[in-house]
């Protein structure tokens, strides 16, 4: 079964909201786990505008699942990772001034640059997985650079399921053929719902675990947190 890592970003940009601890965020990763889900995933940026370095310390004590921490590999979220040492680092070329992920890595153009950092995570047991587009040529680049995975940015699917178009899905399920041939495994992540995971889910192959936050996170707001952990984990059965 493909896995469930839930993003607690939204959660944390709840609470900064107050300024105080709540919700607080240990007890809801504690709380998601103890639901089923099967990771935590946060993503911190240099502005900590949502998830906080002392965050990624926090969560380490706690979370019991695998922890994946996505980020630019600039210097300072290098040496949190390498500090932290979670199960999975996923690289994101996010700008800084992103209001979230808006695509994947230029694997060519950066290739010198992700080898590097990724043999670095490598040679200090962090999986590593690689944030990319659908683009074959950028996809076998990616191999090169030694990428344990490889996360697909599911953006335009989700937004091209919700007009009907089924056939969204195609360059995702080419593209997870390929990276497995080349050896990848295959995450996923961005914009996936209850709506449209299931279809996705079913059509792409090798898939081993998605990364969802913003959509279950609102979903929870009118279904419950642990309702909507389980309607996901049946999803993905």
């Amino acid at each position: 079964m493909t896995k469930l890592s839930v993003n607690i970003n939204k959660i944390a940009t709840l609470r900064n909201a107050r300024g105080g601890d709540m919700p607080n965020l240990v007890q809801a990763a504690i709380d998601i786990q103890n639901f089923g889900a099967e990771g935590i995933t946060i993503h911190p940026r240099p502005d900590e505008r949502h998830i906080r370095y002392k965050d990624a310390y926090d969560l380490k004590k706690v979370v019991t699942t695998e922890f994946n921490i996505e980020g630019n590999p600039i210097q300072k979220f290098v040496d949190l990772v390498l500090d932290i040492k979670p199960e999975q680092v996923t690289l994101v070329p996010d700008a800084v001034d992103a209001i979230t992920s808006n695509a994947g890595w230029d694997t060519i153009k950066n290739q010198s640059f992700l080898k590097e950092v990724v043999t670095e995570f490598k040679r200090n047991d962090i999986r590593t997985s690689i944030f990319m587009d659908t683009d074959k040529g950028l996809i076998e680049a990616a191999a090169k650079t030694g990428t344990d995975r490889i996360e697909l940015y599911t953006e335009n699917y989700a937004v091209e399921y919700a007009k009907g178009n089924m056939e969204a899905v195609k360059p995702y399920v080419e593209s997870a053929v390929l990276a497995g041939n080349l050896g990848m495994g295959i995450n996923a992540g961005h914009d996936l719902s209850l709506d449209n995971l299931k279809y996705f889910v079913n059509e792409v192959p090798n898939l081993l675990e998605v990364s969802i936050g913003h959509a279950l996170i609102s979903e929870a707001l009118y279904l419950g947190l642990q309702n909507v952990v389980n309607m996901y984990l049946q999803k993905l059965k």
